[in-house]
């Protein structure tokens, strides 16, 4: 074979090989499903939900394994899928105990685990997705509590006995009904989960049946038995039947609910689709949150249809996004069919070009191919063409479900609405104001926040599909203003800030839309107010450009300002500068802009930090630039922002932190030092500890080290973003340091990541809590450090009256101890060695240096000084041949008679007769 041949081959060869290539189809993750027992509606759903959420992730491919409730069984189709060389194993144990270390050995083997539904023994996996059995159980008694107002005799038909669902349920339930004393748990069965079982299990006690009002059943499986059973007896319709689960589909809870059979249930999500999100953010290295729980509603007859309507829709999305799928895969499959027969053509052309120029007929033969060639291109465009317009309803099938979570915010409102009617009430009734209106308030003020914000979520989205419509109209945009700044004028007030509108003209006329002009100037003043500090100045003015047919108005400001990278940043989605005192959602200046560009115009920022920061609003003149559709001859009804959602602006103002104070208190033997700035979270903060510890406060970093130099607390606790110096910062500062590094140090933080928490420890953090935090576990953190601290202290103490070294257990305050107790020993014979000279020698106050000895010795320094001559002293008499007069002045005594006394209260003998005694 000569060589161009022996090319040609190859190129060939090649050609094919790659044609071929593009037919094969690789999925990029192999994800092992492990399922306890799948034979019921909820682990079909959990299943069900698993194959819809994988169906956007085509590169995904999910091996199923079904144990029918055996532990050998399901151990062994781990390890099958293990062989199977999976990337990641999604496991619901059966039983908690035997399935711990084949998860265990998964986890170590570098595999990630997520385990859903139930736990294991162990806390090695990467993940668990669930509910919280015991909230669901606490939501139970809350419902029945709410809906039933006279008294009512409870039957609860519980799960398998010792099962962690039917403990965590039953004693979610009981602490729940402990504020309705109106109902009576009479009777409690075990329905083993099955409806045959509490079934027979609720006919032996069908002689107690006669007075229950409501059943409360640990599934819906059993609160339809129960249902069955009082319908035999004929005494179904005078008791209430509640359940948990609320699965969907045929036999499931919604049907149960829809047909009248059981009254509520207690949606017990399955968390497939949540497992299959965190499996791909766990292959695709995103941040995901170890521990799961998913949240939980009461579903009955006012919400079912709603629930049922949902279900359904999502199922047609699933079905129409399948068969989407699968003709865009035989689509692509037939583009490279199309595509290999295409590569074929071009090496027949390249054949026919080389040899085609020995014949006529080569070349007759050549111009076919180049037509063929030609059609096969066409129908190669088309293909593309149809692909395209696939993807295109792919991508709107996505964005009806966008669509659907944006209905759901629209549903936040009704319970909100039904949150804040009631707190409006309750906050009327003068008796209950002077028992709890300060969590009332609390409570009030950040359902106003939730409230506000799911309002500028859906105008967001509204902005985002174009059906928010512009009603503008003329109006006199001084007045305007003015209107939305006495919404402002008492913050203001409060905080001696200069708010005001600076303006020549009396009467300035614009063409705009006031309720979304209102909301752009609510969120520009509000920001101002939140990062300008006391006796500050916002001022507001307008400039008319003719030239430019263009007004400017500036909201300026001199407050804290910003940095470079954070004014570049700031109009984007969900951003937020790292560091205030104000943190907000990073939607509010987002939607601004969009409701300016929705008006032609736009917002500029210009800002330097520390020195304040000036929004520019650029609206054009006159109407030229509006469509006909967005004018109005009539201007529409203006209602002002904050009556629209009732808001307060108690939470623009910084609260001063008040520490309850009674003439007749008891002085606290420990004290706290509390650095937070949120006013609401750092007054909680203070009304918990302060029954039972001396309190001060801080609300930014700086403040925050000041206050520790000054009073030397006990235990600090600290947040972790903080305006001036973060948490991380003034933890490494303090411990870093002599006069405090002794102190315990809690940080408590929203950032939860692993990553975090590290860098907390690194920090030399003693504990580091995410939030939300439970307080009395952060109470007990308090409590078990500064009660470590002081076995500490007897240690160091103790050893006193030793000769070997204190074994400090940071390098610090050893050195500190070893200095301190040198030069004491140094100076023994001094006898106006005193509190002031050590101090000064040691660089620090008086008040510093008695609580750092206070703190690691555990005494005063007088009681050490004298411990440490009586010590000397004793040393003397037994080793050397001075007298005792010598002895007295050699250690620090002034009188021979108070050095007698002192020494025979230490030792029980004077020192003459001590020495007799040698």
């Amino acid at each position: 074979m000569n060589l161009p041949s022996r090319y040609l081959l190859l190129f060939i060869t090649a050609l094919l090989s790659f044609s071929c290539n593009q037919k094969q189809e690789k999925h990029a993750y192999l994800i092992g499903f492990s399922q306890c027992v799948g034979s019921d509606l909820w682990r079909k759903t959990m299943l069900d939900e698993m194959k819809m959420e994988l169906s956007l992730h085509p590169g995904a491919k999910l091996v199923y394994a079904d144990a029918d409730n055996n532990s050998n069984t399901q151990i062994k189709q781990v390890k099958e899928m293990l062989d199977q060389g999976i990337d990641l194993l999604i496991i619901s144990p059966n039983e908690a105990k035997p399935l711990t270390e084949i998860v265990e050995q998964t986890y170590s083997d570098g595999i990630p685990v997520i385990v859903i539904d139930r736990k294991t023994t162990s806390n090695l996996y990467t993940c668990y997705v669930g509910a919280d059995n015991y909230q669901i159980g606490y939501m139970a008694s809350q419902y029945l509590g709410n809906t039933i107002s006279g008294p009512a005799n409870i039957l609860e038909v519980m799960g398998l006995p010792g099962s962690s669902p039917t403990i965590e349920r039953n004693k979610g339930f009981n602490d729940g009904l402990k504020k309705f004393p109106n109902l009576k748990i009479k009777s409690q069965v075990y329905g083993d989960w099955m409806k045959p079982n509490a079934e027979r299990q609720l006919s032996k006690i069908s002689d107690q049946l006669n007075d229950i009002d409501v059943v409360f059943a640990h599934n819906d499986n059993m609160a339809f038995a129960a249902q069955s059973v009082f319908k035999k007896l004929g005494i179904a319709s005078q008791a209430k039947f509640i359940g948990i689960d609320a699965t969907p589909g045929a036999g499931g809870g919604l049907q149960m609910i829809s047909n009248g059979l059981i009254d509520a249930s207690m949606l017990y999500p399955t968390g497939g689709k949540e497992a299959i999100t965190t499996a791909i953010k766990i292959m695709d290295k995103i941040p995901f949150s170890k521990e799961l729980i998913l949240p939980s509603l009461v579903i009955d007859s006012s919400n079912v249809r709603l629930m049922n309507m949902q279900w359904e829709r999502i199922k047609t999305q699933q079905k129409d996004i399948e068969r989407q799928q699968t003709l865009l895969e035989e689509m692509e499959e037939l583009y490279n069919n199309q595509r290999f027969i295409f590569n074929i053509l071009v090496v027949a052309l390249v054949l026919t070009v080389i040899f085609g120029g020995l014949a006529y007929h080569s070349l007759t033969e050549n111009k076919k191919i180049n037509k063929s060639l030609e059609q096969k291109n066409e129908e190669i465009l088309n293909q593309k063409n149809q692909l395209i317009a696939i993807s295109a309803e792919a991508k709107e099938a996505t964005e009806a479900k966008l669509n659907f979570f944006t209905n759901i915010s629209h549903e936040f409102r009704t319970p909100l609405t039904l949150i804040l009617s009631p707190l409006d009430d309750l906050l009327a009734n003068e008796s209950l104001q002077a028992k709890a209106g300060k969590n009332l308030r609390l409570i009030h003020k950040n359902s106003i926040r939730l409230l506000r914000l799911v309002n500028q979520l859906i105008d967001y989205r509204k902005i985002e599909h174009h059906k928010l419509q512009l009603n503008a109209s003329e109006n006199n945009l001084i007045s305007f203003i003015k209107d939305s700044l006495e919404l402002f004028m008492p913050i203001s007030a409060k905080k001696n800030i200069d708010l005001r509108l600076l303006h020549k003209e009396r009467e300035l006329m614009a063409w705009f839309d006031m309720n979304l002009m209102d909301k752009v100037f609510f969120n520009l003043i509000s920001n101002a107010l939140k990062f300008t500090a006391e006796h500050g100045f916002i001022h507001i003015t307008i400039d008319k450009h003719e030239a430019e047919n263009t007004l400017y108005i500036h909201v300026k400001d001199n407050g804290i300002g910003m940095e470079p990278d954070e004014t570049t940043n700031i109009f984007n989605l969900f951003y937020q500068v790292e560091r205030g005192a104000a943190q907000g959602s990073g939607l509010g200046l987002c939607l601004s802009k969009e409701l300016m560009q929705l008006h032609k115009g736009d917002i500029l920022l210009n800002s330097k930090k520390w020195e304040g920061s000036t929004f520019t609003i650029m609206l054009p003149l006159g109407d030229q630039h509006l469509l006909e559709n967005e004018k109005t001859s009539s201007p529409s009804v203006y209602v002002p922002l904050f009556n629209q959602v009732n808001f307060s602006t108690d939470d623009l103002s910084k609260a001063e932190t008040e520490v309850p104070k009674s003439p007749f208190s008891y002085v606290k033997e420990q004290s706290l030092l509390i650095v937070e700035d949120n006013p609401e979270l750092l007054q909680y903060l203070v009304d918990k500890f302060s029954p039972d510890y001396e309190v001060f406060t801080a609300d930014n970093g700086k403040i925050g080290i000041q206050e520790a130099y000054e009073h030397v607390p006990d235990l600090i606790i600290s947040d972790v973003v903080l305006p001036l110096l973060s948490g991380n910062e003034l933890c490494n500062q303090l411990k870093s340091d002599i006069r405090t590094s002794h102190i315990p140090i809690i940080l408590l933080t929203a950032k939860g990541s692993l990553e975090q928490q590290v860098e907390g420890i690194k920090n030399m953090a003693d504990a580091y809590l995410t939030k939300p935090f439970h307080a009395e576990f952060l109470m007990e953190n308090v409590k078990t450090l500064i009660r470590n601290r002081l076995v500490l202290k007897e240690h160091y103490s103790s050893e006193f009256q030793t000769e070997r070294k204190i074994p400090i257990s940071r390098s610090i305050d050893k050195k500190f101890v070893n200095d301190f107790a040198g030069f004491i020993e140094n100076n023994l014979s001094n006898e106006d060695l005193n509190v002031d000279k050590i101090a000064k020698e040691l660089g620090l106050s008086r008040v510093q240096l008695y609580r750092k000895i206070k703190a690691l010795m555990g005494c005063t320094i007088s009681e050490y000084i004298l411990s440490r001559r009586l010590k000397k002293a004793k040393y003397l008499l037994m080793n050397e041949r001075y007298n005792i007069s010598e002895i007295t002045y050699m250690v620090g005594f002034a009188s021979a008679t108070y050095f007698s006394t002192v020494f025979k209260t230490k030792y029980g003998v004077s020192p003459s007769e001590f020495k007799k005694q040698l």
